[in-house]
């Protein structure tokens, strides 16, 4: 079974509307409302995959109970842990021309006691064969929170995954994750690499230096540009040879780390199987509002380009 935990659940509000101009009133469309956060869309993405799979994460409010109940109408069972607050709910903007606005909140709080009823929870899990930790914390978490649930983890003999972008990250490679998922940005922003889609020696030198501290694997994406993969020993790179339209990024990545997943963790031989899955889930992704049905990843799969760099 693998977990996904979201300690910052949100709601996604996805609009349109043509151009948006300051101190008018805009006409909006196409509202939809989706139980979210970087890990459920991670398990979202696995059940579709047929891979089994729960949700993990603290829930308060009536927002709260629209995500958890939202996630059991989907089929994906949740174990919340209960907070004071609301829920947040953030908004992402199609104003056309791809333009898109993101506005995220913070979240809600929670205490030492909430995390400790998380610690609990992840020790007494069932059949936890990896947990995926993904997105951001919420205020008042303490430094210490990832470490000592990655630390329940590790002591149930089993693997966890990090698509975080704190500068926690950097420090979490020392307890060697199964896999992380930094992009460009992200590789920048944490590490102080700079690497570009093509530009094999650098990605070549950023993998090296990932694996030193302490990654086993690691999925480089990079967003519409495509997606490295290097196992420490070997490294491909992924493209997709078409074009789509973009409505929405935000649960790309997401889901192309689930579509990753739901070959590779159980079949580490078949890299190029789940990058092509990968690439074309994120692609299907982006044209919708949400994560959408993935109509059409088994057609986009055909025009994935994979090579092997090393």
């Amino acid at each position: 079974m693998i977990y996904t935990l979201t300690a910052n659940p949100t709601i996604d509000y996805n609009i349109s509307c043509s151009g948006l101009k300051p101190n008018t009133v805009t006409r909006t469309r196409d509202a939809v409302y989706t139980p979210n956060g970087k890990g459920l869309n991670v398990s979202f993405t696995l059940d579709h995959y047929g891979v089994p799979t729960a949700i993990l994460g603290f829930f308060a409010g009536f927002s709260g109970r629209f995500i958890v109940e939202g996630a059991r109408e989907l089929g994906v069972e949740v174990y919340p842990v209960w907070t004071e607050g609301i829920t947040r709910i953030n908004v992402f903007l199609n104003a056309g021309d791809d333009v898109e606005y993101n506005m995220v909140n913070a979240g809600a709080a929670i205490t030492s006691e909430d995390e400790q009823a998380m610690f609990d929870l992840v020790s007494g899990l069932e059949e936890l064969d990896c947990l995926v930790i993904s997105g951001s914390l919420p205020p008042n978490t303490s430094e210490g929170f990832l470490r000592t649930v990655i630390e329940r983890v590790v002591a149930a003999g089993s693997e966890f995954v990090l698509d975080i972008s704190s500068p926690q990250l950097a420090d979490l490679l020392a307890l060697h994750p199964l896999l992380i998922k930094p992009n460009d940005d992200e590789l920048h922003d944490i590490f102080g690499i700079d690497v570009q889609a093509g530009d094999d020696e650098s990605v070549v030198a950023a993998m090296a230096e990932l694996h030193e501290r302490g990654a086993k694997n690691v999925l480089l994406t990079l967003g519409g540009a495509g997606a490295y993969f290097s196992n420490g020993e070997h490294l491909w790179f992924a493209n997709r040879t078409f074009d789509v339209k973009v409505l929405s990024t935000v649960c790309a990545g997401d889901s192309s780390l689930a579509a990753f997943l739901s070959i590779w963790f159980d079949d580490c031989d078949r890299v190029e199987d789940a990058l092509r899955r990968s690439m074309a889930t994120g692609a299907n992704v982006v044209e919708c509002a949400g994560l959408g049905d993935f109509a059409h990843v088994a057609e986009y799969e055909k025009g994935i380009a994979i090579r092997q760099v090393r």
